[in-house]
């Protein structure tokens, strides 16, 4: 699924990965530090032979400010496609888990069904009974609303 997805990305996505992986990275912390370092000991007058251009440091802020707004929208565009994909994953994680659930409880009701027609005798098992019920994805995640409700309650 991940190759899949990986390979079904748009051009966009693509660009936004590569520029936020590269923006992750300890060359873009290098190749920032060596750029925005050398700006300012060139506009201190630090550097000789190099004539200041930048005294008051706006052109470095605003250049500075431009790349952010540009830098955190490309990493947003990357966490928004990795969302979509943790959902979907997410998703297919329930359905596997709600289809391993229900092959469990048939799997107990037959085991039960087993042990009456031999004669084994197990006695009236509460656990045994639920075990053969299917779960109701809805009421567990109610049951989990609630105890978020009262958690809250209790925290407020």
């Amino acid at each position: 699924m991940r190759q899949q997805a990986a390979r079904e990305r748009s051009a966009q996505d693509r660009i936004a990965d590569s520029i936020t992986g590269f923006t992750g990275s300890m060359t873009f912390v290098a190749l920032h530090a060596a750029l925005f370092g050398g700006w300012i000991l060139i506009n201190l007058g630090l550097v000789p032979m190099v004539q200041p251009f930048d005294t008051s440091f706006v052109v470095l802020a605003m250049l500075a400010s431009v790349e952010a707004i540009f830098l955190s929208t490309f990493v947003l565009i990357s966490q928004n496609r990795m969302m979509v994909e943790t959902d979907k994953r997410a998703e297919l994680d329930l359905q596997i888990s709600l289809l391993a659930e229900h092959e469990v409880s048939q799997a107990v009701a037959l085991l039960d069904a087993i042990a009456d027609r031999i004669g084994a005798k197990h006695g009236p098992h509460a656990a045994i009974e639920e075990a053969k019920q299917d779960v109701n994805p809805l009421a567990i995640m109610d049951t989990i609303e609630d105890e978020e409700r009262k958690r809250n309650t209790e925290i407020a």
